[in-house]
């Protein structure tokens, strides 16, 4: 299911991914969608801290490597979310974890 990378009831925006993997990976055809206040197809994306292309869709699939935030009228803008694509990559389930709590991770390459 989908992902919140944002601590609920935060006042920005949310940075939702699909997959839900911690270290999200290309090779997984990452989706990332903007959720916040304002109306539908108002999200500012933001690529390596630069406004980026996807201006106004709130939501597409991720074609290149980098560190994205989103932003919606009304919100601060969002936990940013790393996209990598190396070789290999570690990764865990992206959801709160406590100590004590089994996990899985699997190795990606």
């Amino acid at each position: 299911g989908w992902c919140p990378l944002s601590p609920a009831g935060a006042q920005s925006s949310q940075l939702l991914v699909e997959p839900p993997w911690r270290r999200a990976v290309l090779w997984d055809r990452v989706t990332l969608t903007c959720q916040g206040s304002g109306t539908a197809g108002t999200s500012t994306w933001y690529k390596d801290g630069q406004r980026w292309g996807q201006q106004g869709r709130d939501h597409f699939t991720v074609t290149e490597s980098g560190t994205y935030t989103c932003d919606r009228p009304g919100t601060g803008r969002s936990t940013p979310v790393r996209v990598l694509k190396g070789p290999l990559v570690l990764q865990v389930p992206a959801r709160a974890l406590l100590e004590g709590d089994t996990v899985t991770p699997r190795c990606r390459g």
